[in-house]
């Protein structure tokens, strides 16, 4: 796999719901969105999805569908051009195929995502309790393909995708969080998100705002929620949280000594996913 001249921070910006593919690249385990290609490259309808089988990064299915996964191994400095790659070998691919990493050779010049998929279309996404979605339509799953099916969907973090706001995932591990991916200015987010602890205004239904991360160079912060809190509890607290994160970050004015104190300790809990 040929590298990129540099690396790109932010590789699906300027795409439809930016924050929405950084969620399924890095914190959702089972999802499927819409796309399409432009013209110039067929003007065919893609599924979107987290994660493929058997390690591959495309997949044209025996029906028809091309499926593009967003979390297959590629490693080359821009994501953009390296699932743009993919996917335009799955769409070449014959019905059936499976496209893995290792099988791409792309030049520094070839087509992004940007530059494949058209614009206009929504990316609209769906979480899934389990695969099914790999499955071709109508096709027999037997008792080995179920069981494998299973299995990966025990494996996974229950999650939900919150009604009303973009890119924010509710999720339950040891215990329920929300993880709510930015498209702003990662200064101007710790800011707004540093005025609110100031406040004690930065919590969500109950909880505590936990830190963040960065991934695919966005900033991504966390919530604690309490125990047993379920996504369907959410939509309100985090329409009225995000319209308070909202006037913070659009403060311009420094900040004071306690807001420079919690984006302190915001900063140092910080950590970073490419």
């Amino acid at each position: 796999m040929a590298k990129s001249p540099e690396f790109v921070l932010r590789p699906f910006e300027g795409l439809p719901g930016e924050a929405d593919w950084v969620s399924l690249r890095e914190i959702v385990p089972s999802a499927t969105a819409t796309a399409r290609t432009v013209k110039a490259h067929g003007g065919r309808d893609v599924v979107v999805a987290t994660v493929l089988p058997g390690g591959w990064a495309a997949l044209h299915r025996e029906d028809g569908t091309v499926l593009l996964g967003v979390q297959g191994v590629l490693s080359s400095d821009d994501l953009s051009r390296d699932l743009a790659a993919a996917l335009l070998a799955a769409i070449d691919a014959e019905p059936g195929t499976g496209i893995f990493p290792e099988q791409l050779e792309i030049a520094a010049d070839a087509p992004r995502l940007q530059d494949v998929l058209d614009l206009r279309v929504s990316f609209d996404v769906t979480v899934h309790e389990g695969y099914d979605f790999w499955m071709d339509s109508g096709a027999e799953i037997t008792e080995d393909v179920r069981a494998g099916l299973e299995e990966a969907a025990a494996a996974a973090v229950p999650t939900v995708k919150i009604d009303g706001v973009e890119a924010a995932y509710w999720c339950r591990m040891s215990r329920e969080f929300v993880r709510w991916a930015r498209t702003e200015d990662e200064d101007r987010v710790v800011d707004g998100i540093a005025r609110l602890q100031a406040r004690r205004e930065s919590g969500l239904a109950g909880g505590k705002f936990l830190g963040m991360f960065r991934a695919c160079g966005l900033v991504v912060p966390v919530w604690e929620l309490p125990r047993g809190t379920e996504a369907d509890e959410l939509a309100e607290p985090v329409r009225d949280l995000g319209v308070r994160l909202d006037e913070a970050i659009a403060v311009t004015e420094p900040l004071d000594a306690t807001q420079r104190r919690a984006r302190a300790g915001i900063v140092s809990r910080q950590v970073t996913l490419r």
